[in-house]
């Protein structure tokens, strides 16, 4: 059993079902959501690709981690953008108020439901493909994560109830 902190964060890749797993637990578990992703756009007035393309990757990093550090929440539930995991001190802050919950899938399903990432404000090298992405990322997601779901060949309600399961 995993004793539940105040606040339940997903971490992952693209397309492993930050977003979408978020709304539903936070509805079935009576918490409040937030996609930090969605707080960038909101500060920034402008989308994650945009930023990307104008700002580029280290400021957009700089974005992230400034968003991450400012949350003060409770009892939410809170989707992080894929590179989330860059930041030590943002991980770290978000450690301490929730617990980090990994949403993994495999390889091919990540691309299938990602699709085309070019305009997707994906933080990547300048011609790294998705896949090399992943396997970079993958170990600093493992390295933060105090529970993981394999949401690989679950619809969103089944992985909750995976989550909600686990946490009892």
């Amino acid at each position: 059993m995993i004793k539940c902190k105040s606040n339940i964060i997903l971490i992952g890749m693209a397309g492993c079902g930050k977003s979408t797993v978020g709304r539903k637990l936070a509805a079935m578990t009576g918490r409040r959501f937030v996609d930090t992703d969605d707080l960038i756009v909101l500060a920034r007035q402008r989308s994650l690709q945009d930023i990307l393309d104008a700002e580029g990757a280290p400021a957009f990093r700089r974005a992230e981690e400034e968003v991450l550090l400012s949350l003060d929440l409770r009892d939410h539930v809170i989707a992080t953008g894929g590179s989330t995991i860059y930041s030590e001190a943002g991980m770290a802050h978000l450690r301490r108020n929730g617990l980090i919950i990994l949403l993994e899938a495999d390889p091919e399903i990540l691309v299938q439901r990602v699709g085309d990432t070019a305009g997707r404000g994906l933080v990547k090298h300048p011609g790294q493909r998705f896949e090399d992405l992943l396997a970079e990322r993958r170990p600093l997601y493992a390295r933060y994560a105090d529970m993981t779901v394999d949401s690989s060949h679950m619809h969103p309600e089944e992985v909750c109830r995976e989550i909600i399961a686990r946490l009892k």
